[in-house]
């Protein structure tokens, strides 16, 4: 996940502010999400629960940045369609309700443990977590063919 965000910054950075900042906001969520997760080059003892300010720092993340595409960037872009004359038809009729998919996983996630206590339930994180793992390994795959659309119209 983070060589594709890293990817993903080199080829598509640069050119639009706003995508700048999301794809920052991208890494950023990616590291939280490996260092929650304990994967490399982040490794915690398989059997340790991470801790309960880690869980709701990186739920935050989470949703700056579901919030941050869903707010800023997807209409920057729809906006940026449709002032050029371009059909939006694709980005919102397939790519759009894909990326609205994992956006529910991830709101749920936040919802299950934005704010957990220390004599909160840990019975199912790790598997939680995994759930969330592959949503947003989905969701950057839709993201980057919305850019890759977007640039291929030269749009970015």
């Amino acid at each position: 996940m983070l060589t594709r965000a890293e990817k993903a910054k080199q080829r598509w950075g640069g050119n639009n502010q706003a995508i700048d900042h999301w794809l920052n906001e991208r890494q950023q969520l990616l590291v939280g999400y490996c260092q929650l997760a304990g994967l490399p080059p982040y490794t915690k003892d398989q059997q340790e629960l991470p801790a309960i300010e880690s869980i709701r720092e990186f739920c935050g993340q989470l949703v700056d940045y579901v919030s941050a595409g869903h707010f800023e960037v997807y209409d920057h872009i729809t906006r940026e369609h449709v002032s050029r004359g371009h059909e939006i038809g694709r980005l919102t009729d397939d790519l759009f309700p894909l990326i609205a998919d994992t956006t529910d996983i991830a709101l749920d996630f936040n919802d299950r443990y934005g704010n957990i206590a220390a004599d909160s339930e840990f019975a199912t994180f790790d598997r939680d977590l995994s759930a969330l793992g592959e949503a947003i390994e989905l969701r950057l795959e839709f993201e980057d063919r919305l850019l890759g659309d977007l640039d291929q119209q030269s749009l970015l």
